[in-house]
């Protein structure tokens, strides 16, 4: 897994490459919690994401719960293929907000 961060319309923008999974969650897990607390709103950029396994999605997870307690936003991007279908399967896109495009996200 690669990633890249940004900043994009008041969000720090992380796009993650690659598979996110038992080998990558770790390094994903530490971007994502570091961004959380610096206290910004997060965007995650997956349209170049090819998998996501339970590990992948537990970091996404926490993330998502450390900034809610911490009254940030967070929510997923361009989420397709593969990775959409695991979130939908654990009904996660109900849990996260999940938009087609930077441009949409509140």
């Amino acid at each position: 897994m690669e990633h890249e961060t940004r900043e994009e319309r008041g969000f720090s923008v992380i796009a993650l490459r690659g598979d996110v999974d038992f080998h990558s969650s770790r390094d994903a897990r530490e971007i994502l919690l570091k961004l959380v607390k610096s206290s910004r709103d997060i965007l995650v950029d997956m349209s170049e994401v090819e998998y996501i396994d339970s590990s992948g999605i537990a970091c996404l997870v926490e993330a998502f719960q450390e900034s809610k307690s911490a009254g940030t936003k967070f929510g997923l991007v361009s989420v397709h293929g593969t990775a959409r279908r695991v979130l939908e399967l654990a009904r996660l896109e109900k849990i996260f907000p999940i938009y087609e495009s930077t441009s949409e996200a509140e």
